[in-house]
């Protein structure tokens, strides 16, 4: 599929600088020794893949990091895990290699993210220590760090961006399970990106679609701050203006560094045009629930018709406790499967047989309202873990949507390694020396050529995604929540 990029020439120059800007960092950390991310799951392998997860929200200003996220954070994290876990013990898929992974947590911040990736591509640059010395004056002796073939990742759209900035520099193959902005399919700039699920044209044409069946012709917008939201309602207006009989009321922007005022007044914008009741929403869950939130301070529950992208979906995060002010809100989710061997998985994880994830205890205080440890954030007054609390059990469980979307995207990469290793290893049954300099374009070759059917979507990566796939699948919400 051809694409055309219409970027004008003050963003092109602005993307020159950040590029720019990320070389000279780069150059900094070339200068200085290896930095690992200390907070990261680490997992033993013939091959790295990497991994970025929004383990923890956006922190309060001064802080890059806030609450553990449990489903869009911690479900998608150990999806990626148990990909890994059935690749490894697959006998037909990458025989005689074992596939590891560097997992890292994003804060749901596209500065933060890129920070963090920089431990990708440690490897990759060379670095001069012929003047180093020891206190004894030996030369020091450094561990090599491990060298990442691609990366899993990442969820929010205006973090792959970033990080697709500075992994097209080094030629690393990106998968992402999540990012959905349309800007993302330019080949010309994001030419090692790809992933497995619909960009926001597509649910912005539903959008329109269901605008016009419902016979609404007025009808404003609410974008959060950055690529996904922006560029989520940029695609619904030019779409309704092709379809024609759709007036946008007004198009108002929910601030990355927010307050509660910010959604009150959004609010009270929206109630300016009391006739224009119909809102596309594209915004994070965050977000969501800050507008939620300010609705019912404005005593105005039952007066919006919320229409939702597909970051509402069908999760319950966005109206926990404000499912009163969600009544009659419409959604929309790729269609996709639940992975019943996850749920498997994941409702069997205790404090116990999950050490390899770093958050995991952290996660487990927030899902059962108890404290661990004198560290911890919960209030002294909550009752102590036991550690024999379960899953599903003693708490509520449900697989997070796109837990299926890491998956497929781990399976692709396994898959494109996998063809990759029978082509230029056919005498060897693992990694051979071709195999080791083969390179990240080598691979991204590979990736876009790939389809399986693995879970219940057949991907083939062209920047973009398969047919079964593309389908979509539309919520309405009730007061029950459901």
């Amino acid at each position: 599929m051809g694409r055309l990029s219409n970027t004008p020439p003050q963003l092109e120059a602005s993307s020159t600088f950040r590029v720019l800007w990320m070389l000279q960092a780069l150059l900094e950390l070339a200068g200085s020794q290896e930095i690992y991310a200390p907070h990261s799951i680490r997992v033993e392998g013939d091959v790295t893949l990497g991994g970025l997860f929004p383990v923890h929200a956006r922190g309060v200003p001064g802080m890059p990091c806030g609450d553990i996220k449990k489903e869009n954070g911690i479900h998608r994290l150990e999806a990626m895990m148990y990909a890994l876990d059935q690749i490894n013990n697959d006998d037909e898929l990458l025989p005689n290699v074992t596939l590891g992974a560097r997992i890292l947590d994003t804060c749901s911040r596209d500065t933060y993210a890129l920070e963090q990736s920089l431990t990708f591509v440690q490897a990759l640059i060379q670095k001069d220590t012929s003047d180093v010395r020891c206190t004894n004056g030996e030369p020091p002796v450094f561990v090599k760090p491990e060298k990442v073939v691609g990366v899993i990742g990442a969820s929010a759209s205006s973090v792959s961006i970033m990080v697709a900035n500075i992994l097209r520099l080094f030629q690393i193959p990106q998968i992402s399970y999540a990012s959905t902005a349309p800007e993302l399919s330019d080949d010309r700039r994001y030419d090692f990106f790809s992933r497995v699920v619909p960009p926001d044209s597509f649910q912005a044409q539903a959008m329109v679609d269901i605008v016009k069946a419902m016979g609404w012709n007025y009808v404003s917008t609410v974008a959060s701050e950055g690529s996904y939201g922006e560029k989520g309602v940029d695609a619904f207006m030019q779409l309704s203006r092709e379809a024609g009989g759709i007036c946008i009321a007004q198009s108002l922007k929910i601030p990355h560094d927010h307050k509660p005022s910010d959604f009150d007044k959004i609010i009270r914008l929206l109630l300016d045009t009391r006739y224009a009741r119909a809102v596309v929403l594209f915004a994070s869950d965050e977000d969501i629930r800050g507008i939620l939130n300010a609705t019912k301070r404005a005593d105005q529950l039952g007066h919006f018709l919320w229409i939702g992208s597909d970051s509402w979906g069908a999760k319950n995060s966005p109206i926990h406790q404000l499912e009163d002010a969600a009544v009659g809100a419409v959604t929309i989710l790729p269609k996709r499967a639940t992975i019943s061997g996850f749920d498997a998985y994941f409702t069997s994880r205790t404090l116990e047989n999950n050490r390899r994830n770093v958050w995991f205890a952290e996660y487990w205080e927030e899902n059962f309202n108890c404290k661990l440890m004198s560290s911890s954030k919960k209030e002294e007054s909550s009752r102590k873990c036991t550690g024999q609390e379960r899953i599903g059990i003693d708490s509520k469980y449900e697989q997070e949507g796109k837990v299926q979307f890491v998956i497929d995207a781990v399976y692709a990469m396994a898959h494109a390694l996998h063809n990759m290793q029978r082509d230029l290893c056919p005498e060897n049954s693992g990694i051979c020396p071709d195999m080791e300099v083969a390179g990240g374009k080598k691979l991204l070759k590979y990736i876009r050529s790939v389809s399986f059917n693995e879970t219940f979507c057949v991907p083939v990566l062209d920047l973009a995604l398969t047919l079964p796939c593309l389908l979509l699948r539309f919520c309405l919400w009730t007061l029950s929540g459901d």
